[in-house]
């Protein structure tokens, strides 16, 4: 009789018995992103089969598509942007964020080489073509909100999804956008191609994201459907457990190590390039997987800025979040 792959894991381990035999599965808004680490590199570490729940990894260009998997029911969880629970609650569909993995959002906007000479602001945007991760995705978002800022139309760029890593470090090697809005690795590999590389924006430093947003701002979680929450607890307290897990791993552990952890579709060929994004990534990364209520109220008044739909549905911001899986977790 062949057994399935989380209890083989509980009696190897001698832990508890699995949370269920169902297998839980998680779109992943772009796999090859550092902002998505923690999940990834969970399900590497056995962290997901420790815990007893059987997880399947599914990929996507951007966390608005990963979304679309879960609300069409070919997914059961995201790992994509908190932000996303907001806009859904804006539609009257509630989900809801259970662990975080990033603090801050990791983003960064970055000028491709060819407009050095061009491009010094956020204004010369104005005109131009701009890649994104995927059209309605956080990064998308996010130029919204650079370009609202400086007064202009929030439309006044040309927007292209490049997917993240590689496809979006080729775009911008092949001329094909002004600039792009974007993570690691994907901004690490640039600077390497281009140690004069010009970012009008890198909120992968707390400094930077208090800087620009006021306080930290909530980016990467698990979230989905309140309902799915409410019908497999069990599970989601899990998964919780197998990310903060691997929180305190990625901090008590070096970038080269977790590198070599990785396979080699995440990271590419050249491994150290990877453990190089993550050094400078690692301060966006949570700690312990809570929200923070502060953040959550940044990235409120960011989307509602953006969306007139946001800001005049009253969002419940407390229905969009729980920390209860977590602290479970950790007691």
């Amino acid at each position: 009789m062949k057994l399935n792959r989380a209890l083989v894991a509980v009696l190897a381990l001698g832990a508890a018995a699995p949370a269920s035999a169902e297998t839980i599965k998680i779109a992943i808004g772009g796999s090859g992103c550092i902002c998505y680490l923690p999940v990834v590199l969970a399900e590497q570490l056995g962290n997901f089969d420790k815990h007893g729940v059987d997880v399947e990894l599914v990929d996507f260009k951007g966390g608005s598509a990963a979304l679309k998997a879960v609300v069409g029911g070919s997914a059961d969880v995201v790992s994509g942007y908190y932000e996303h629970t907001l806009s859904m609650a804006a539609k009257h569909q509630d989900m809801q964020a259970f662990v975080v993995q990033g603090k801050l959002p990791g983003i960064a906007l970055v000028v491709a080489p060819k407009n050095n000479g061009e491009i010094n602001s956020i204004a010369d945007l104005d005109g131009k073509t701009v890649g994104v991760t995927a059209p309605g995705s956080s990064t998308d978002f996010f130029l919204k909100y650079m370009l609202s800022k400086q007064s202009l139309d929030p439309k006044a760029a040309s927007v292209v999804g490049v997917g993240v890593g590689a496809t979006s470090v080729a775009a911008v090697e092949q001329g094909q956008i002004d600039a792009v809005v974007t993570l690691d690795p994907a901004i690490s590999q640039l600077q390497k191609l281009h140690p004069d590389l010009k970012m009008l924006v890198d909120t992968r430093k707390e400094e930077d994201t208090r800087k620009f947003f006021g306080a930290d701002y909530i980016g990467a979680a698990l979230y989905t459907r309140r309902e799915w929450i409410d019908a497999h607890p069990k599970e989601v307290e899990a998964m919780a457990a197998a990310i903060v897990d691997t929180l305190h791993y990625i901090h008590e552990t070096s970038p080269e190590e977790i590198a070599s952890q990785m396979p080699a579709n995440i990271t590419g060929a050249d491994k150290a390039i990877y453990a190089e994004s993550l050094k400078s990534s690692l301060e966006m990364i949570s700690t312990d997987g809570k929200v923070d209520p502060d953040g959550a109220k940044v990235v409120l008044e960011v989307m509602s800025f953006n969306s007139p739909e946001i800001k005049d549905a009253k969002v419940d911001l407390d229905r969009t979040y729980t920390n209860a899986f977590v602290e479970k977790a950790a007691n």
